[in-house]
């Protein structure tokens, strides 16, 4: 079985964290509503908070580099990984910002993606050695937290 190490696992979260960051800012750009807006920058700014937090965390793991069968091969594996996640290139803020049109579907919407990146934690955990798995466990939790902050700005919007 292959297995990921925790510092990759940690490297796809920073990653996505930043396309987050990429995604809706761009989403509060195309906001017609001024709370949408509002709703959009401030979850930009927390995917940049968990990326500086996932940044600190590369620190404290073992380096890992995988064998490759021609250079570029894992970059690429990575890349389409990560391409099929929620932020993928194909998705256009323009498009969601009309359908994320007032601030509770806004918000539905990024429960939505971050429920997704949970997923994608909880399934590649199962691939990382047993030892390592704390780190992982570390990134669920922050992943869980953001959906709580965000049913919480719902329930005050309701």
């Amino acid at each position: 079985m292959w297995f990921f190490r925790a510092r990759e696992i940690v490297e796809f979260a920073r990653q996505i964290e930043q396309k987050g960051q990429q995604f809706y800012r761009a989403m509060a750009e195309q906001a017609a509503d001024g709370r949408v807006k509002e709703i959009m920058l401030a979850l930009a700014a927390e995917e940049e908070e968990h990326e500086a937090l996932f940044t600190r965390m590369l620190d404290g793991l073992e380096n890992y580099n995988p064998p490759e069968t021609y250079p570029g091969e894992y970059e690429e594996y990575v890349r389409a990984l990560l391409d099929a996640h929620v932020f993928a290139r194909d998705i256009k803020p323009g498009e969601i910002a009309c359908e994320a049109g007032d601030p509770q579907k806004a918000l539905d919407m990024a429960i939505g993606f971050e429920k997704d990146s949970l997923l994608f934690f909880y399934e590649l955990r199962q691939l990382v050695p047993e030892q390592e798995r704390s780190a992982v466990d570390k990134l669920i939790r922050e992943e869980q937290k953001h959906i709580l902050r965000l049913a919480g700005q719902k329930k005050v919007l309701a």
